[in-house]
């Protein structure tokens, strides 16, 4: 690792290092593996992996993030997200992002009894608009990457080098940000959404967005893959998914995926864009 990562990495650890113990909000993604890891290091047995499971959660997420604490020796509690939460942001308004993480959080600092509780927000999150920051800020939560100077880039590069295939993961955030603000959220309609994008990445997409625009299914890949999605024999295939999941028409968004497409119809100068 570069010098800068380095003093970087030594920051962090001298900042878990002040903690008796510690649990990471843990969604197997990027950051929090990374901030795991770390805390695992510095902590050994005083760290507790945190992962919250609810309907805007794909299922291939928590099991990814149980089997890597399992196979890393590390204890997890794994929590399930009360209904009332869920019912709290089921009309999909733009603060959605901001309710939900509020809702979460307070449910995930009441099950561990006084113990920190720690996110793996970077750097690079603090130039963007994500309103759940908001949240954690006014819960108490910390987020020693951010505190230490850790980019995006610079975490998945210390991943690299700790050898955690993980560290070229694509971001998969929230089912919810598949449906634009408004749309009332079902667990039906998220899990008929993951379902079309874990078939699309088993032909080997390994990023996809599926947009559900009422009746109409979206797909978004990166703009150098809409070549390979155009193809007729993949697109019908693809077609057929989507008609099976209940959707009555199927289509490609030409621009490409684009982080936070959902994100268009808000202000730009909105606290409500996520990027995601």
């Amino acid at each position: 690792m570069e010098p800068g990562v380095q003093e970087k990495l030594k920051h962090l650890k001298d900042l878990l290092g002040g903690y008796d113990g510690l649990a990471v909000a843990f969604s197997g993604g990027v950051d929090s593996t990374f901030l795991l890891m770390c805390a695992k290091e510095v902590l050994g047995p005083r760290v507790l992996a945190l992962t919250i499971n609810g309907p805007q959660i794909a299922p291939a997420e928590i099991a990814e993030a149980r089997q890597f604490c399992e196979s890393h020796d590390i204890s997890q509690l794994i929590i399930n997200m009360p209904e009332e939460i869920f019912d709290s942001i089921a009309d999909n308004p733009p603060e959605r992002c901001y309710i939900c993480k509020r809702g979460m959080f307070t449910h995930m600092l009441e099950c561990i009894d006084g113990m920190p509780l720690a996110d793996g927000s970077n750097a690079d999150d603090g130039k963007a608009h994500r309103p759940g920051r908001r949240a954690l800020k006014e819960l108490g939560i910390v987020s020693p990457l951010e505190e230490a100077g850790f980019t995006k880039a610079e975490i998945r590069t210390a991943l690299k080098a700790m050898n955690l295939p993980v560290w070229n993961k694509p971001a998969n955030p929230c089912l919810a940000t598949r449906f634009p603000y408004g749309e009332r959220l079902t667990h039906e309609k998220m899990q008929a959404v993951d379902e079309i994008e874990q078939f699309i990445r088993a032909l080997g997409f390994a990023v996809v967005r599926v947009r559900a625009h009422g009746q109409i299914a979206i797909v978004e890949v990166p703009p150098e893959d809409r070549e390979q999605l155009a193809r007729p024999a993949c697109m019908d295939r693809i077609r057929e998914r989507i008609h099976e999941k209940g959707f009555l028409y199927a289509a490609m968004d030409m621009d490409g995926y684009k982080s936070g497409s959902m994100d268009r119809v808000l202000p730009d100068d909105t606290d409500e864009k996520i990027n995601l």
